[in-house]
């Protein structure tokens, strides 16, 4: 279900006890290997080493290729660059006369292989403070490192390839997300009714912004929710009932009573930001789990609750929420998760390539594999529908938040490749829930 991501100290202690000279041969020998996998064509290569390990296997491969590949190593007019400048343990921005050549790197024309993680990249949350390498494909050792998958590290990292030098695993407090948090989804057993299938309340939906509520009750349905109601200003009421036929609605004002029927919120879709009251309501006064996004998050404040609750906000809004502004989240993704967790103390998923998610006193889990079609309007609507449908089927709430993730990149995924609208991910869903 996860597969861990590596901290500088946490490879380091995974490397300790072991010989580093054999650790070392094995990695440039990798470097090499794939050098000659990804770029067949390559007769003359350059390379930019440091004086630590990562330059030690950068140096171990450039005379692989050239002992036993008969590679030219040059200088001026590459047809590979081979980057080992900086290693895992780089914090802050690189020196001047380090940038220097990274910007000489990026600018060769030529692909470029990182060796472990991209220089310029800090590989224990992403951070990029100055000058960064563009890789192509990156090699990295032992286990994929946390700035290889956080943003915006992994807009340098190109393609990944995860090569064994011969350590065991070690306790990571970060991880991926892996397709088999799929099997966590209840599935429905017998005997089952559609309140007992998932019964899910979506709070939102007013005049102009009917299509949000109506993408997160359609998306719930699709997520296998047994019932879905609407509780949405009486004037919009009228419009909701030609977007979704199944949902039941109900005006606004009985959201509470309507509550009564659910097993899960899905509080803000096109709520309109007048309603902070209503939320604070829902959410101090019920015991349902809750997935709180758009205009749920407006002005939003810190909350006591025993009931699970998912924070869905993009970078703009969790920066409102943290007091940041959204250029600061997306150069800091990991510690203003964090700092969102700490102010809140639930379950936050922070939208974007790297999708982030936090819970109280745990590491970040990240869902990868980005689609880039998923940026269209709608889709963070369709998005909480399927966690509030997986939090009304008894689903824990972080688990619910990553298969949900997960479960709306597939879906995507099996739609146009331009031109995606929400709709299409909508119904995608049930063929990315059956069973293999």
């Amino acid at each position: 279900m996860l597969e861990p991501l590596y901290t500088s100290d946490e490879l380091k202690a995974a490397e300790a006890g072991h010989d580093v000279p054999t650790l070392m041969e094995r990695a440039g020998r990798a470097v090499a290997e794939e050098a000659l996998q990804s770029f067949p064509d390559t007769r003359r290569f350059a390379l930019f080493a440091g004086g630590g390990a990562n330059g030690g296997d950068g140096r171990i491969a450039a005379r692989i290729l050239k002992e036993e590949h008969g590679l030219e190593q040059v200088e001026d007019s590459p047809d590979l660059v081979i980057d080992a400048l900086l290693g895992t343990g780089m914090r802050g921005a690189p020196r001047d006369d380090v940038a220097a050549t990274i910007d000489r790197i990026n600018a060769s024309g030529a692909p470029v292989l990182a060796v472990d993680i991209p220089s310029g990249v800090n590989a224990s949350t992403g951070e990029v403070e100055g000058a960064a390498v563009d890789a192509d494909v990156t090699v990295t050792m032992h286990g994929r490192k946390v700035g290889l998958v956080v943003g915006p590290g992994r807009f340098h990292a190109g393609d990944v390839m995860v090569v064994d030098i011969g350590l065991e695993s070690h306790e990571t407090a970060h991880a991926l997300v892996t397709r088999d948090i799929l099997d966590r989804i209840p599935r429905r057993r017998d005997p089952v009714n559609k309140y007992t299938a998932g019964s899910v309340l979506v709070v939102g939906g007013a005049r102009g912004t009917t299509g949000a509520a109506a993408l997160t009750a359609r998306a719930a349905f699709r997520a296998d929710a047994g019932y879905v109601a609407i509780a949405a200003p009486a004037d919009a009421l009228p419009t909701l009932e030609t977007l979704v036929l199944e949902a039941v609605k109900r005006p606004l004002a009985d959201a509470a009573a309507a509550a009564e029927r659910a097993s899960a919120l899905a509080l803000g879709p096109g709520l309109g930001r007048n309603e902070k009251p209503l939320v604070r309501k829902l959410l101090a006064e019920t015991e349902l789990p809750a997935v709180v996004d758009a205009d749920g998050l407006h002005e939003l404040e810190p909350f006591e609750r025993a009931a699970a609750t998912v924070l869905t906000p993009h970078s703009g809004e969790l920066g409102r929420l943290i007091d940041e502004e959204s250029t600061w989240v997306d150069a800091h993704r990991l510690e203003a998760l964090a700092r969102a967790v700490e102010r809140f103390r639930c379950v936050v998923l922070l939208k974007g390539a790297d999708t982030l998610i936090g819970a109280p006193d745990a590491g970040a889990w990240v869902v990868g594999d980005n689609v880039p079609s998923l940026a269209t309007a709608g889709t963070g609507d369709v998005l909480t529908g399927v966690i509030a449908a997986f939090l009304a089927n008894g689903m824990d709430a972080r688990e619910a938040a990553a298969a949900g993730a997960l479960v709306h990149r597939l879906a995507a995924a099996r739609g146009p490749k331009r031109g995606l609208i929400a709709s299409d991910v909508v119904e995608a869903l049930p063929s990315c829930l059956a069973p293999s």
